[in-house]
């Protein structure tokens, strides 16, 4: 049976200190469901502790890098894929995701919400800022999902994975 690849996606120098904590659980929890954790990979924000999270729990993780300079890949990285594809490198992201975790923003993970609607995937967007939701409801309709908490956005996308036959 084929493994379950979640995305999680958020900036990486960016990062408030919320977004990487929220990161980090929702790594965790995402390793503690036997699924693995796909992120932008580098060594920084969002990336770097959804990654952390996950390993912390036993997960597998792959990271989709945007260059091949190896001193950017997160420590916890099992699968760096080098990629030299800059922010192109998006589209593998959201593309290789069966549900796609925004968890900050910035215009690397606005582009990744945006093709990741484009491509009919459900986007959770947790603990995001009303203007940002908002925008992504208006443009992602019933494709959107709201969450607050790590264990809110796990039961939701178990939702979407129940209901997406994966």
């Amino acid at each position: 049976m084929k493994k379950i690849i979640i995305g999680v996606m958020g900036p990486g120098a960016g990062a408030t200190k919320k977004n990487v904590d929220l990161a980090y659980k929702i790594g965790t929890l995402i390793a503690q469901e036997n699924w693995i954790l796909l992120t932008g990979g580098r060594n920084k924000g969002v990336m770097d502790a959804a990654s952390k999270g996950a390993k912390s729990a036993g997960g597998l993780t792959i990271g989709i890098l945007p260059t091949s300079d190896q001193s950017t890949v997160s420590s916890y990285v099992d699968i760096p894929i080098f990629t030299e594809m800059k922010s192109a490198r998006n589209a593998i992201n959201v593309l290789s995701s069966k549900v796609i975790v925004a968890c900050g923003i910035g215009t690397g993970t606005a582009s990744e919400i945006a093709l990741a609607l484009k491509a009919d995937k459900k986007v959770i967007l947790i603990d995001q800022k009303k203007e940002t939701v908002n925008f992504f409801r208006s443009i992602g309709k019933n494709k959107i999902i709201i969450t607050k908490t790590p264990e809110e956005t796990i039961k939701k996308m178990k939702d979407v994975l129940k209901n997406s036959n994966a």
